[in-house]
This record gives C-alpha cells, structure tokens and sequence, in this order.
C-alpha cells in the first residue's frame, strides 16, 4: 500500500466545504500499521551519525528517550516552520500558542539530546506534505483557510500522540535518572494538547475514544484505547457516584484517565512524515 494511497482523504476538496472541515484533516494516519510504516522507512540499528528512522524496530524499547527525541525532533520542526510559514496570521490565538509551544519543543529537544549525548539519533529529514497529499505551510499553491485548517489538525494529531507515547514508556525509564524529567515533559505536552483542541473548538480531554468532530475515521487509532474504564483491576463504572455531580459516569471516567500508546503506534505514526532514505 503506498503512502500515497494512505493519505487520499487529504484532499483540498474535502478539506474546504466549511469551517467544520477543519476538523477533517488528519485521515487515514491509523492505516498505516507496523508493515506500513517499515516499508516506508528503512530501519537499521543507529548511532549518531545514523537516521532517527533507523532507530525504532531494534532500539525503541531499548532506548526510550531517543524515540521521545525523534518525536520532539518532528514537533519542533512543524512548530518553526509553522510560524515561519505566514499561514498564523490573523488568527492571534494559534500563532501565540505556536510560538509559545515551539520554545517548549526546542527546550525538549535541547534536554534529551544532552541526556543522550553521544547515543543521541540525529534529526531526520521530515516531510510535513506525506509526500505531496496536503500543504500545511501554503508552499504549494494552497489556500490559506485550507493551509490553517491543516496546521490544526496536524497539531492535534501530534500532541495527542505525543502525550500518549511518553506515558507508554514510561516503565521503560523506571530505575532511571530520566522518569521524573520525562514525567515533566509529558505533563506539558498534554497542556499543549489540551489548548491546540480548544483552538480546533474541541474539549480538552478526551471522551472515549472520540477523535472529535469531523475527524475521519482513520484517525481512530490515535484514540484507541481511550474508551477503557477499568484501572487497576477496578471497573470504575461499578463504582457508586453522585449522579448529579458526574452525569454519565461512563463518559467522566474515560475523560478522568488517559491511556498510554506502545511504541509501535508511535513508530507508525512518526514515520507517515519521515522521508524514507532510499527515495
């Protein structure tokens, strides 16, 4: 299947019928699964000099910090040329949480890669376009409303991931020196999250595993999971609460808990924008 394939949901036609459609952006990510993904993009085991796609079939439960860097790599990247692009203007409120939260990327990445030193996997070459099927910085003829609604929901689709992949690594660093600081990461970047959604005129949490408003379904892998109401061997939906203080105890308790990602899901989704070295 080739990413081509993958991303056709991201078509100017569907993205600019109305100001809803923003919301429709981010398709057919979850298609790509694990033999997508390693298809796209050849791995190998890495060292400094080597690509951070080389990185994630041998090491990525090995060394966690450096696919929580490869994300951060991407992260920066799209917060920097977002601004650098022209599409923010007018529209204050993005463009004052872009410029904010790319200062928080560049600091993530100046941190892991002091912490990885040596080990660190340098930033690979990143392809925001998938390969030409959407233009999020207006550099190929785009309109702006259509430029902007792309900006958004990769945003959202990136903090949304992100969250999820430092919480599903997190037993990868117990023991270690860096749980605590990778803890704080973490707990930033779900503020990050929560306002890109709020701007998209989303909630900020998540209920179930609702990907939000107009989102394509191929995006459901992202929010996979999120539905679950059962932690530490408890069901918590048994449990007896005061109905008018929760409303629909189902839908409190997924919103009161997010779930982690593995590792693979994060692989996936990292590598729909990584330029593959043999292309």
């Amino acid at each position: 299947m080739s990413i081509i394939k993958l991303l056709e949901d991201f078509t100017t036609e569907n993205l600019t019928k109305t100001r809803s459609s923003r919301r429709e952006m981010f398709g057919t990510l979850g298609s790509i699964g694990k033999k997508a993904a390693v298809a796209a993009v050849p791995f190998g085991l890495a060292g400094k000099s080597a690509s951070a796609a080389s990185l994630f079939q041998q090491k990525v439960h090995e060394d966690p910090l450096n696919l929580a860097l490869t994300l951060e790599y991407l992260e920066a990247e799209f917060y920097m040329k977002a601004l650098e692009s022209g599409v923010l203007a007018g529209h204050a409120r993005a463009e004052a949480a872009y410029m904010q939260i790319s200062k928080h990327e560049d600091a993530h990445v100046a941190f892991l890669m002091e912490a990885l030193g040596d080990s660190a996997v340098s930033k690979p070459t990143f392809d925001f376009t998938a390969g030409g099927s959407f233009d999020p910085f207006a550099e190929n003829g785009t309109d702006m409303d259509t430029a902007y609604a792309q900006l958004l929901a990769l945003a959202q689709a990136f903090e949304d991931t992100g969250v999820r992949a430092y919480k599903g690594q997190a037993g990868n660093l117990m023991n270690t020196p860096y749980l605590e600081p990778a803890l704080q990461i973490h707990s930033v970047e779900a503020r990050h999250a929560s306002e890109i959604r709020q701007i998209r005129g989303l909630e900020g949490w998540i209920t179930g595993n609702m990907r939000g408003d107009g989102m394509p379904e191929a995006t459901q892998p992202v929010y996979d999971g999120e539905e679950n109401v059962t932690q530490g061997d408890v069901d918590l939906t048994g449990l007896t609460y005061a109905d008018d203080l929760v409303g629909d105890v189902t839908e409190a308790v997924t919103q009161a808990f997010d779930e982690p990602m593995s590792g693979d899901t994060a692989v996936a989704i990292a590598s729909l924008f990584i330029v593959s070295e043999d292309m």
